[in-house]
């Protein structure tokens, strides 16, 4: 047996969390941790995930820090992203706590980290394609909300989501 077929073998033969730690894919159990960390709440816990990410996946090593926000008309899933080139998008359900548990975000006020008069930057993005621009807030926003900015040197209004408190999102596809 030649050194490509081992190799092609064993490849096959290891567990995804082996893999995983090789750097060939994400390790699910760190994707679970960072939703902890982001809702508070542990796994199955009220305004925790419902369950772990699906140990079947086989998504690309992030090379950058994973991006978490919530998703869903009353925030009941997270939305984990990979921000790179090849990225790759999952939603994870979160259970529905109660008015008690400190991460239910379907109850609590969306935190502002955008203020009007704030001047942050716009991208939009497609298939492809980023571009970027400086613009101006002109209401105050939480991650996730769709504001109205004035890009520019424009007089046009225009709507993008806020991603974090220095960039605001137009996706295109």
């Amino acid at each position: 047996m030649n050194r490509l077929t081992a190799t092609a073998i064993l490849s096959l033969l290891l567990p995804a969390s082996a893999l995983a730690q090789q750097g060939q894919f994400a390790d699910p159990a760190a994707i679970d941790a960072e939703v902890a960390a982001f809702t508070g709440a542990a796994m199955g816990m009220p305004g925790g995930a419902q369950h772990p990410v699906d140990r079947r996946l086989r998504l690309a090593n992030c090379p950058h820090p994973l991006a978490l926000a919530w998703h869903g008309r009353g925030a009941d899933m997270v939305r984990v992203e990979c921000p790179s080139r090849s990225g790759w998008r999952v939603f994870v359900p979160v259970n529905r706590g109660s008015t008690t548990a400190p991460a239910s975000a379907a109850r609590a006020e969306p935190q502002v980290v955008v203020e009007r008069g704030q001047v942050m930057t716009i991208i939009v993005e497609g298939r492809g394609f980023v571009v970027s621009q400086q613009g101006e807030a002109l209401e105050d926003g939480a991650i996730g909300q769709w504001i109205r900015i004035r890009p520019e040197g424009n007089r046009e209004v225009i709507r993008a989501q806020v991603r974090t408190p220095q960039r605001a999102v137009i996706p295109l596809g």
